[in-house]
């Protein structure tokens, strides 16, 4: 199992940016994929981005491609979640996932971390 840690999340204006990272701890962080997903109030968790366990590959949901950036540090056991130009819409609690199937399926990664909130002003 991997116990993971995000921070990073706050309170910003419409187009600031903002990185949140991800903490991994317990089994070897650098052999499973991790993804960001988020839940807005009153909605379904819904997928972010993802990448594999090399950091060679990332995918987007149309949402946020051309402002988000995933990225992973294996050395330093560290999951990374660029956001720029950040909108009302972007509010949620993002979350930090890893698992051994790459996929946009939230049901597919075993391990979760507890949530970080972001709130983004108009």
């Amino acid at each position: 199992q991997v116990q993971l840690v995000e921070s990073g999340g706050g309170l910003v204006q419409a187009g600031d940016s903002l990185r949140l990272s991800c903490a991994a701890s317990g089994r070897t962080f650098s052999v499973y994929h991790m993804a960001w997903f988020r839940q807005a109030p009153g909605k379904e968790r819904e997928f972010v981005a993802h990448i594999n366990s090399s950091g060679r590959w990332t995918k987007y949901a149309d949402s946020v491609k051309g402002r988000f950036t995933i990225s992973r540090d294996n050395p330093k056991n560290t999951g990374y979640l660029q956001m720029n130009s950040l909108k009302p819409e972007d509010t949620a609690v993002y979350y930090c996932a890893t698992g051994s199937v790459l996929t946009t399926e939230s049901a597919r990664y075993r391990d979760w971390g507890q949530g970080t909130q972001v709130t983004v002003s108009s």
